[in-house]
């Protein structure tokens, strides 16, 4: 029998008095992976940086018992948990962007976790780091540990902090988040090496993810949190087969890759709104884009699918005339735009829309969502109709005087959607719009994103790295790598019998698909 190596009863964790989880239970045994799954705000972070005493500025633990092996963690001194934290238990962050220093060489950050712990000293650290980083799967370490940060991949930044992690050789690694900014594909190699370092050296991970599909595919028991509280606990399979509190059950409908809707009913072809013929786009000597044509008939929606780098966002950029191409033309409405500037350009954009990936980020902090929403309608001298826009969006006329600080990020995605359509386009980008959301929110998004191509005639390019999100939305994909379009064709087509090898990888990458397919 594995030992109990994690056992968390009763845990309560306030943020200046605001509490945050509320009488939490969790275990742990060695080899051992559990999920923690939840939306944002549930608690799961916190209940694990609890567990390693990482708790920000504010927080503390008001009550309960945090045992390691045997031991009580709670109260441990500062000093105390140097001897635990790296050792017995590691910590895999979220953001590898800022949890590495920028101006120190990935080899030396990996070996800094040697000398602290006494296990390495000056000479031997760089040499026992490169070890590390091979351990974590980076291929030509020695070439990886003389890099800086900023001269890696997101995926190889991320190995980073799984070599750290592995340096003091703990019994415990928490995971939070480990992949949720990475392109499914690389999220599968990461997630692979994780399952094998359990498998291999019995050390046991606690997994933090919104993704229920993540989850489904690694853990062997997951917890499910809500409002600070465990709502749910039980092996993997027998909780997705028949999850008892209506919380699961609400995140099972809503997750993704676990859903099981049929893809969206061809509808009839329409003459093309947009066009793209040859569209070639290089940058100081490198090819983004690389001779991509394709047509978006009226009131229908084509995805763009693709990993990070593979030119979907610039081929979208290159249709909104953000970007100039170097080769290659764009039509909208029968009419060449390629050529066309100054105010006949500003006219045609009306015609055109963008909704951004970051709903956190895309709004100004300093307005209010009238003046955000209503910015488009001053620009071209138009009647203010905020309050319209909001209802189109399913959001009461009282959030008029609200900031984005003050609404969740379901909210302010539907504020960006309504400012798209304040101008009533007739095309608009949707531009990676529900990665930076939870599941549930992501599905209301999605849902409503429909529901106005329906009610307004809408034509859609959507960009994603996510198949599971594009098989919801879609009427046609296209699948780019390295610039190139290398599948393009009906979503059923290219969803259920791709012809390219790299669409069938990212396929095999969604998580939870294998759930699905025995479903």
């Amino acid at each position: 029998m594995t030992e109990e190596l994690l056992r968390i009863r009763g845990l309560a964790v306030s943020y200046r008095g605001l509490p945050a989880v509320r009488g939490a239970d969790l275990t742990v045994h060695s080899g051992q992976i559990v999920a923690v799954v939840g939306e944002s705000g549930s608690g799961k972070s916190t209940t694990a940086h609890a567990a390693i005493g990482l708790l920000p500025r504010g927080g503390r633990v008001d009550s309960g018992s945090i045992t390691f092996a045997g031991r009580e963690l709670t109260g441990l001194s500062p000093r105390a948990w140097r001897s635990v934290r790296g050792r017995e238990i590691a910590l895999i962050p979220q953001d590898p962007t800022v949890s590495l220093d920028p101006v120190q060489r990935v080899g030396h950050q990996v070996g800094e976790v040697l000398r602290i712990h006494g296990l390495a000293d000056k000479r031997s650290a760089p040499g026992q780091a490169v070890e590390l980083l091979r351990r974590a799967g980076i291929d030509e370490p020695e070439l990886r540990a003389r890099q800086y940060p900023h001269e890696l991949s997101g995926g190889l930044r991320q190995r980073v902090l799984i070599a750290a992690a592995l340096a003091g050789r703990p019994k415990l690694i928490i995971a939070d988040e480990p992949t949720s900014a990475l392109d499914v594909t690389v999220q599968r190699q990461i997630l692979d090496h994780l399952e094998q370092l359990a498998t291999e050296s019995n050390t046991a991970v606690l997994l933090i993810t919104h993704d229920l599909g993540v989850a489904a595919d690694r853990a062997s028991r997951i917890a499910v949190m809500s409002e600070g509280q465990v709502v749910e606990d039980g092996p993997s399979g027998q909780l997705l087969a028949a999850p008892e509190h209506e919380y699961t059950q609400r995140l099972l409908a809503a997750a993704p890759s676990l859903s099981t809707a049929p893809l969206r009913p061809r509808r009839p072809e329409s003459s093309p709104l947009v066009s793209a013929r040859g569209l070639t786009k290089d940058f100081a000597g490198r090819r983004a884009v690389d001779e991509v044509s394709f047509d978006i008939p009226r009131g229908q929606t084509l995805a763009l699918v693709g990993e990070s780098g593979s030119g979907k966002t610039t081929t979208a950029r290159l249709l909104l005339r953000l970007t100039e191409p170097t080769e290659g033309g764009i039509s909208f409405g029968g009419k060449e735009i390629t050529g066309i500037r100054g105010q006949e350009l500003r006219r045609w954009r009306r015609r055109m829309q963008l909704i951004y990936q970051n709903p956190y980020t895309s709004l100004n902090p300093k307005l209010t969502v009238e003046r955000i929403v209503s910015e488009p309608l001053r620009a071209f001298g138009l009647p203010n109709r905020s309050a319209e826009l909001l209802d189109q969006v399913a959001l009461p006329a009282a959030m008029l005087k609200r900031k984005p600080a003050e609404l969740s990020g379901g909210q302010r995605q539907r504020v960006a959607i309504a400012r798209a359509l304040a101008l009533r386009p007739e095309f608009v980008v949707c531009d990676e719009p529900v990665s930076a959301l939870d599941v549930s929110v992501q599905a209301q998004i999605l849902e409503l994103l429909v529901r106005l191509q329906d009610e307004l005639g809408l034509t859609y390019l959507f960009i994603s790295h996510d198949l599971a999100v594009v098989r919801q939305v879609a009427d046609r994909v296209g699948v780019m790598r390295a610039g190139r379009l290398v599948e393009l064709g009906p979503a059923d087509e290219v969803l259920h019998n791709p012809r390219d090898e790299y669409t069938r990888e990212l396929l095999a990458a969604i998580p939870g698909r294998e759930i699905e397919e025995a479903a």
